[in-house]
């Protein structure tokens, strides 16, 4: 096997640390497999190029002699090369606007675009994800974020020393520091005012998993969606839990006619309409961990929070965790994602406008939309642990062959998006995007 690989340098800004394949990786694919791999050199990749000289790696600015080039976040239009194979999150799927312009590129050049969003298993269960570290950080942020609220509003809680993901060295570190703040509200409560302090989790996978992992640390109960406002018209005096309430499809829509069908739902969402509102009132914390495209209902609206913000008594809602973070999506008023040094902005409802940062009225909405990075060391050595396992077969392919007959396992085959230029049968859906961005440009 005499193909070589190249990682690519993270560049999209200074928070972006992660690397698909760490040194120990790199090791092993070199020991058993005879690959030459070369990395492009980074000031701030959370492993230094010395680490990936001592791997066995050749440390280059010039990726040109690769096969395949890696990366995680999407690549300058101006670096791609005729014929190569990229593997990357490419973030098109969806005919995101932005992206088109650099799909087309890759079109013109004759190259091959795996992207790792799409590398699913025969149950079309995504393998390779940074999910879960998404999920870790995001709640954090949430958590942190929700105790300078509350402090801002004049509630004394042990929430309140819960600093940032990026400022724990790592994940253990943040899990110590919060289990530590839920052994305090265990012992001493949270303040009578708060109670019952609700946190929902809209979405119930991988994302939502990693941050019930940091929630679930707390002391709390678990509540169904269905029982819900039951609970909250009976409720006694317990200030010595939060409330846990994770939504499924289900408890977010409802048909406009008919019953409930999950399948349907995702093949015919116009079929249906949110219900989430029925919850909302009862939220002091949303974590939004969802896919979502324009087709399906909203979450959260701008018309029911302001109308809500009329009524005192119908908006409890303090803080938003948008792990998602689609730009007006779910959640319409996540206008803009953020960076982890100013994770934050602020909705006023009232006024229908923002404020920077978490301010003391309002709905605050955490939308770091890199948030993996915020545990760079860990989350990369996650996804290179997968990775690797493909990197063999992906090197030993020839590309040259037609689609049909291209030597790859199903997960790589099922997330070639472009092959010699072109559109796999998979994602033909997806020349409409590129025609239409290319008329609109």
């Amino acid at each position: 096997m005499n193909k070589a690989i190249a990682i690519r340098r993270e560049d999209k800004n200074e928070w972006e640390r992660r690397t698909p394949l760490t040194p120990a990786e790199v090791k092993a694919l070199k020991r058993e497999f005879g690959l030459r791999i070369i990395v492009q050199p980074s000031k701030i990749r959370v492993f230094s190029d010395e680490e990936y000289l001592k791997a066995g790696a050749e440390i280059s600015e010039d990726l040109s002699p690769a096969d395949i080039v890696i990366a995680i976040k999407e690549i300058p239009e101006r670096l791609f090369l005729p014929g190569k194979t990229y593997v990357f999150f490419s973030h098109t799927i969806k005919g995101q606007p932005h992206n088109m312009s650099m799909l087309r590129r890759m079109m013109a050049l004759g190259c091959h675009l795996i992207d790792y969003e799409r590398v699913m298993n025969e149950q079309n269960q995504r393998l390779i994800f940074f999910g879960k570290y998404a999920g870790l950080a995001g709640m954090v942020e949430t958590l942190h974020a929700l105790g300078q609220k509350l402090k801002l509003q004049g509630f004394a809680t042990p929430l309140a020393r819960i600093k940032q993901a990026y400022q724990y060295p790592t994940v253990e570190a943040a899990k110590t520091e919060i289990a530590s703040v839920g052994h305090e509200i265990d012992a001493q409560g949270l303040p009578p005012e708060l109670a019952p302090l609700v946190v929902g989790f809209a979405g119930y996978g991988n994302v939502s998993q990693g941050a019930q992992e940091i929630f679930d640390l707390l002391p709390h109960k678990v509540v169904s969606p269905a029982m819900l406002t039951e609970m909250m018209e009976n409720f006694g005096s317990d200030t010595l839990n939060f409330y846990k309430v994770v939504f499924k499809e289900e408890d977010m829509v409802k048909p406009k006619a008919g019953a409930f069908t999950l399948q349907d739902y995702y093949d015919h969402p116009e079929k249906y309409e949110s219900r989430f509102s029925d919850y909302l009132p009862h939220l002091q914390a949303l974590v939004n961990c969802i896919y979502w495209t324009e087709r399906y209902p909203r979450l959260v609206t701008k018309a029911w929070l302001r109308n809500a913000s009329a009524l005192a008594s119908a908006l409890n809602l303090r803080v938003i965790g948008d792990i998602s973070c689609d730009i007006d999506g779910s959640v319409e008023i996540t206008h803009q994602a953020t960076k982890p040094d100013h994770a934050c902005f602020t909705y006023i409802p009232a006024a229908d406008r923002y404020q920077d940062g978490i301010q003391r009225e309002g709905v605050t909405v955490m939308a770091v939309d890199n948030l993996p990075c915020e545990f760079p060391r860990e989350s990369s050595s996650a996804f290179a642990d997968v990775l690797k396992r493909f990197i063999p077969e992906i090197a030993a392919c020839d590309f040259g062959r037609d689609f049909a007959s291209l030597k790859l396992p199903y997960p790589i085959q099922k997330a070639l998006i472009l092959h010699r230029g072109r559109l796999t049968p998979d994602y033909q859906y997806m020349d409409a995007f590129v025609r239409l961005a290319k008329e609109e440009s």
